[in-house]
């Protein structure tokens, strides 16, 4: 088990009775940004520590797509969305179990397994030794759409189109910048800083996008289910505020609706 885990599971435990030390073990199917991978499975590990009879299931995707999945009647009990303009798409639509949540704030970065990024500006992108360029699509992942207009801020947006490679997800756009099927990726800062990721990273201004606000929900299926109860609640305690803050991810500003 790694350290933060251990430190984790022993903060767990002994917070839980103030966060349902007697969640029911039937099972949940949680839908999770890409960009969460790392921490959603730590989350969970650590969850399971004091609740060992619970059965948690995490699907990762960008968030456009698991919100069209939710709508199309996909078997999800919580969202956790990396924008959480898609978790109030489903409250709208009568689709929520429970209010929009924002639980993190995310941030981009440029990362490289084989150029050393230290100093590098998005505006440097436009530079041909930097290849092709992997980023999410815009279309349907917040990071992506993020990754576009920091290009664009940075008036290279045009010029940089074709070498940019395309990842259907931001997990799928790092591997393809670890794999070098792209020499830089635009990625999620959570993802760079995944221990197994060799390469180097720096940060991209947050001024030079929109923010990215992250949000979860329980969704209409999971409104009756125990468990998700009792998980959403774990996700605000400070067992689960600590292994977000360990990927990288700011708290929500207070008070943000």
């Amino acid at each position: 088990m790694k350290p933060i885990l251990r430190w984790l599971a022993l903060l767990t435990l002994w917070l839980a009775p103030a966060i349902g030390q007697a969640a029911p073990a039937g099972p949940i199917t949680i839908a999770a940004a890409a960009d969460l991978h790392h921490a959603m499975d730590d989350v969970v590990a650590a969850y399971k520590q004091a609740h060992p009879a619970a059965t948690i299931n995490v699907v990762y995707g960008s968030s456009g797509t698991l919100t069209t999945q939710i709508q199309q009647g996909a078997p999800f009990d919580l969202f956790f969305s990396a924008d959480s303009d898609y978790p109030r798409q489903l409250a709208a639509a009568g689709q929520a179990g429970g209010p929009v949540t924002p639980y993190a704030l995310g941030h981009l970065v440029l990362y490289s397994a084989s150029l050393d990024m230290h100093g590098v500006r998005v505006a440097d992108l436009v530079q041909p030794r930097f290849g092709r360029i992997a980023i999410a699509n815009p279309e349907h992942a917040p990071y992506g759409k993020r990754a576009q207009q920091a290009l664009q801020n940075a008036g290279i947006w045009e010029a940089v189109q074709p070498r940019l490679v395309f990842g259907e997800n931001i997990a799928q756009t790092a591997e393809f910048a670890r794999s070098g099927s792209a020499q830089v990726g635009i990625i999620a800062l959570s993802l760079a800083m995944d221990a197994g990721s060799k390469g180097s990273y720096v940060a991209v201004p947050d001024s030079a996008f929109q923010p990215l606000l992250q949000s979860f929900v329980l969704t209409k299926h999971g409104a009756d289910n125990g468990l998700a109860q009792d998980f959403e609640r774990y996700v605000q305690s400070p067992p689960a505020r600590a292994v977000l803050a360990h990927y990288g991810f700011n708290p929500p500003p207070a008070g943000q609706p």
